[in-house]
């Protein structure tokens, strides 16, 4: 790729989180289209909110309330492990020059004792940056980017209804 196509970017919305929260799922940065949004898998083809809403057997939130309101009432929290990068697009194959976020205060302050990544980028940049600062694994689930063509919807949902329900249900 080439440099002049690359621009530092800066996350600029907060985690998704309460006290409650016991599971963390974190991608690895936002997509143009959530940065617009300053919001969470907001490209309308990611298919986060439509495996979620599968497995938590609910509606597909349609507005930002709603999606936090499903998030919460399930104890999911919901971050990124990029704080800033250097990135071409949506592209995670360009993320370059990492600065990482901080977990420590949302770990403190909820009873989250799992973290999951949605990808394979997010699932590497934790390991690599991240891990050795929460003490705390992270499993790879498969994303639900539109990038990922191999999985369907019914195959991401039966993946990640077998780790998330187990650990959100009341």
């Amino acid at each position: 790729m080439k440099e002049e196509m690359y621009t530092h970017v800066v996350h600029t919305f907060e985690p998704v989180y309460n006290s409650e929260s016991r599971v963390l799922i974190l991608g690895s940065f936002p997509s143009v289209k959530s940065r617009q949004q300053q919001f969470y898998y907001g490209h309308p083809q990611n298919r986060f909110w439509k495996v979620l809403a599968r497995c938590l057997k609910t509606a597909i939130p349609e507005t930002l309330p709603e999606k936090k309101k499903m998030l919460l009432e399930n104890h999911i929290a919901v971050w990124d492990v990029i704080a800033s990068c250097d990135i071409v697009g949506s592209s995670d194959n360009s993320i370059k020059n990492v600065v990482v976020n901080d977990f420590s205060s949302v770990l403190q302050k909820t009873q989250i004792d799992r973290i999951y990544a949605n990808g394979s980028k997010a699932y590497e940049l934790y390991r690599k940056y991240a891990e050795s600062q929460t003490d705390m694994p992270i499993i790879k689930l498969p994303s639900t980017s539109p990038a990922n063509a191999a999985w369907s919807l019914d195959r991401l949902v039966a993946e990640w209804g077998r780790e998330i329900i187990k650990n959100t249900v009341n």
